[in-house]
């Protein structure tokens, strides 16, 4: 029987203002548009200079703390981030995207 992993993100009380930040800093640069539905986000950034790299950073990084999302980067016209999660994840889902759109999500 598969285990589901908890919904839980393991940085510290001033570690998610940081990564916070450093995504809203790249959705300023580079955000296109992004989409939330469900247990599903996408978000289309432009191609640029170091966006992928920073991309694919944050993508690391969020496999390290929030093992409960999957997030998959792929190239195309635009950049593509999809991120998904359990049916109970998406608080989450709803920050990180507020995150890259510089929005808050409260």
């Amino acid at each position: 029987m598969p285990t589901e992993l908890p919904i839980a993100c393991s940085l510290s009380a001033s570690e998610l203002p940081e990564r916070l930040a450093e995504m809203a800093d790249l959705g300023r640069a580079a955000l296109i548009d992004a989409e939330r539905s469900g247990t599903h986000a996408t978000l289309r950034f432009r191609h640029g200079d170091d966006t992928r790299e920073r991309l694919a950073a944050i993508v690391a990084a969020e496999a390290r703390c929030c093992a409960f999302l999957d997030m998959t980067l792929h190239d195309g016209d635009a950049l593509v981030l999809t991120i998904s999660g359990p049916a109970d994840a998406g608080p989450v889902l709803d920050e990180l995207v507020s995150a890259f759109a510089g929005t808050p999500s409260r």
